[in-house]
């Protein structure tokens, strides 16, 4: 491993740390706007639900204060390992990410302390428009994220001034295809993360029969926020995958391991021995029509293989190796596909047992079980998704315009090995302290506050005495 490629193995590692918040922040974010909706809205119930958004509150605020620090760390990439990648992209990139701390962190950080912190002062309605706030300002900021992202995979709105990358047209960087299938694609799976995580939670008193009231609730609010996130991400996920087959053809073969133009209708490959030093497979088991349907949504159709793109590719940009590294872009789709499909067949099994059972759904200890073991899988698929977008697009760091190597700081070995061990330790406590919050303050439930939790305001007044009484019993 040369410092090229440890540079790649430090940023790739400190995205994958940071999307761990990201995700959970986003989704988690609107679950809490909607339970703080129903709390306004259902007056009876008003009690059960503002405890709800309590509790799951403080575990959003526990991963946004611990998530802020990793993305202001992960910034410093792009002067330490990346300065060509940075000086080459500056002129776009930097405004997307300016626009993130101008029209969504302002927004975030202001509207938290005031949703959280103004329990016993805000009425009703200004305490449920402040986490509404938040919740949007959490889409903006990731769309402005997504939107740079998107940039990379599709250059759009620029051109190239003194080997610098100039911004001409805002409009076509923010209405870039890419980075509303992007959007959409994060959006789906940040609220699967939030959904399986308050329902693992749910799932984990309820089999303790504890504040079985409150959770029993918080279990079917999460059913479907979850089910609405997993078919939100199988969709856009089917639709960025057909776009990919248009503009970034090199990566679509590799997550089929095409390497050859394949026939029409084109097979879909379940499993492939990839060698690829030899440019082939050395075996490969395939489903006939299901790569053209899911490649052009019909029986006929096929795609290009990866060495007839290398050398199309060779004619635009040059001689090189153009070819990504496909075993991790193969399997990781798969994986990614395989997590997908059982997290949404999960979803619509407790949706189907709701259904059928009413309440019986709470004694449901098998489904309940499942529930709690299937807690990580979603982030799984999260970073899945993102090793094949990564990679896929490789040897690019911005598609068909600079590569890795004309991107990266003339760093020796030694210093990007002592950043990368820096860092690590940095973003491992983070992650350490996160796991260690929000899982104590999760098993505690609603009856028992750790330690370890934020202390917060008084409760409103408006939920009524009972909910005060409850507190100071508590």
């Amino acid at each position: 491993m040369d410092a090229v490629e440890l540079a790649r193995f430090q940023f790739a590692s400190t995205n994958i740390f940071h999307f761990f918040f990201v995700s959970l922040t986003v989704g988690l974010a609107f679950f809490i706007a909607v339970l703080e909706t129903i709390a306004y809205r259902r007056h009876g119930a008003r009690e059960t639900y503002a405890r709800m958004t309590n509790f799951f509150g403080h575990l959003f605020l526990i991963n946004f204060a611990v998530g802020v620090v990793t993305g202001i760390v992960q910034e410093f990439q792009f002067g330490m390992n990346w300065s060509e990648y940075a000086r080459f992209v500056g002129n776009i990139f930097g405004v997307p990410l300016a626009l993130e701390v101008l029209m969504a962190f302002f927004i975030e950080s202001t509207f938290i302390g005031l949703w959280w912190f103004g329990k016993d002062k805000l009425s009703p309605l200004l305490r449920l428009g402040c986490i509404w706030l938040v919740a949007i300002a959490t889409q903006i900021s990731a769309f402005w994220v997504v939107l740079a992202n998107a940039w990379m995979q599709r250059p759009v709105g620029y051109r190239i001034d003194d080997e610098r990358a100039v911004l001409t047209s805002f409009s076509e960087v923010v209405f870039n295809y890419k980075a509303w299938l992007y959007f959409a694609h994060v959006q789906g799976s940040a609220w699967t993360v939030a959904g399986f995580f308050a329902l693992a939670i749910s799932a984990f008193h309820l089999l303790r029969r504890r504040d079985v009231e409150v959770f029993s609730r918080a279990l079917r609010v999460a059913l479907v926020f979850a089910a609405v996130g997993t078919t939100f991400s199988a969709t856009s996920g089917h639709f960025e995958a057909q776009v990919a087959r248009a503009d970034q053809p090199m990566k679509f073969a590799a997550m089929e391991a095409q390497w050859e133009t394949s026939d029409s209708p084109a097979p879909w490959s379940v499993i492939a021995g990839i060698d690829q030093d030899a440019r082939s497979n050395s075996f490969n088991v395939e489903i006939p029509y299901v790569g053209s349907v899911l490649a052009f949504n019909r029986l006929e159709g096929r795609y290009e293989g990866m060495r007839e793109l290398n050398e199309e590719y060779q004619r635009l940009y040059g001689p090189g190796e153009y070819i990504p590294p496909v075993a991790p872009v193969y399997w990781s789709f798969r994986l990614m596909v395989a997590i997908g499909v059982l997290l949404l067949l999960t979803a619509f099994t407790g949706l189907f047992l709701w259904w059928r059972r009413r309440a019986g759904l709470d004694q449901t200890r098998w489904y309940l079980r499942l529930l709690v073991l299937l807690v990580p899988l979603p982030w799984v698929a999260n970073f899945l998704g993102w090793i094949v977008t990564e990679l896929g697009r490789q040897p690019f760091l911005v598609y068909g315009l600079l590569t890795v190597p004309e991107g990266v700081s003339a760093n020796t070995f030694r210093e990007v090995l002592v950043g990368l061990v820096g860092l690590w330790v940095v973003y491992l406590g983070l992650i350490g302290l996160d796991i260690f919050l929000l899982t104590s303050t999760a098993r505690a439930g609603i009856s028992h506050k750790p330690e370890a939790q934020i202390a917060s305001a008084p409760p409103p007044s408006y939920f009524g005495e009972g909910l005060q009484d409850y507190d100071r019993r508590a």
